[in-house]
């Protein structure tokens, strides 16, 4: 699919890159090139915020600092260092990779797209996106961000594999990583989705749209639901319960019990917590009794643990952490 034509699609890729060298954010994993930072970094991205990711990013990185430390760590001590990022899944995932590649290619990461698909949690823009990075791979990503520029720049609402093909199309043969980057880039800070700083960016003369472009569908609802959890705590300790392994959502994490509206009863505490599609409001109660199904766990422990965001955010709301 052609979007740009060749004069156009050459100013657009120099544009594009000198914006890019001159105005990148300062990000922990950038101009690395250690493959394992890049995939980390990738990873912890999915559908977290740059500034939530970044700081877990140290975090995790002073806990297992090469491929061959993750390898070697149990899932359980994964999870904990992970703890407050959500979506659990990619940390097993993660796990699991690291896990792979040590046992089946020798602690080398793979250098090609197709191979990195091949290792668990690891999709087509995640691969693209370390094989262009890492390795210098001509490969195009296309994530929301870079859906969302390719959909301007061509006035129309692509999808599938029309968007891939229109990303490879303009990617820059020399400096794919950068130019991969650069797309992303653009899309985050000034091709926002509402309110576009079309001022501001260096390739708007190339735009199709110059504008919010119009989506094929609207965005989903969020549901709203009231939960209510009790926390106990005597002789540093507090007591806290596991999630089955066989949960659907955050399987083997650690987090208060949940109770059933407590007649009459204040709450400790009231706050927000949205999670995928739901928007919780949760309230926390102390003094009343919880089923015996869990455990009282000293307080010097609750760091380790692997808790899930909303535990994390109670305990520490609650000055145990």
């Amino acid at each position: 699919m052609t979007i740009l034509r060749s004069r156009a699609l050459r100013r657009f890729r120099r544009l594009l890159l000198a914006w890019f060298d001159q105005n990148k954010r300062d990000l922990p994993w950038r101009d690395s090139g250690d493959p394992y930072r890049v995939w980390l970094s990738e990873i912890m991205l999915q559908q977290t915020r740059v500034a939530a990711a970044a700081d877990h990013y140290r975090k995790f990185l002073r806990r297992f600092p090469t491929l061959g430390h993750l390898a070697r760590a149990r899932e359980s001590s994964v999870l904990a260092a992970w703890s407050g990022l959500g979506y659990y899944r990619r940390a097993r995932m993660l796990h699991a990779a690291a896990r792979k590649i040590g046992r089946d290619c020798g602690g080398r990461f793979p250098h090609t797209a197709e191979q990195l698909r091949a290792l668990p949690g690891i999709g087509r823009y995640t691969a693209a996106a370390i094989a262009s990075i890492a390795f210098g791979q001509t490969t195009a990503v296309v994530d929301g961000n870079v859906e969302r520029v390719l959909q301007r720049i061509a006035g129309k609402n692509l999808s599938g594999e029309p968007l891939w093909q229109a990303a490879d199309e303009l990617l820059d043969q020399g400096r794919p990583g950068d130019f991969n980057q650069a797309m992303m880039e653009l899309g985050a800070v000034l091709c926002l989705p509402r309110q576009p700083k079309c001022l501001l960016c260096p390739v708007h003369a190339l735009c199709a749209t110059r504008g919010e472009h119009p989506h094929a569908e609207p965005p989903r609802r969020q549901r709203k639901r009231e939960i209510h959890y009790a926390l106990s705590v005597r002789d540093e300790r507090v007591f806290l319960v596991r999630r089955p392994s066989d949960a659907v959502l955050m399987p083997g994490m650690w987090e208060l019990p949940e109770v059933s509206n407590p007649d009459g009863a204040c709450p400790w505490l009231t706050l927000r917590h949205s999670i995928t599609t739901t928007d919780y409001s949760v309230k926390v109660f102390k003094g009343i009794s919880v089923e015996p199904n869990g455990q009282w766990i000293p307080c010097s422990r609750i760091q380790h643990l692997p808790l899930t965001g909303l535990a994390r955010k109670i305990l520490r709301a609650a000055e145990i952490m």
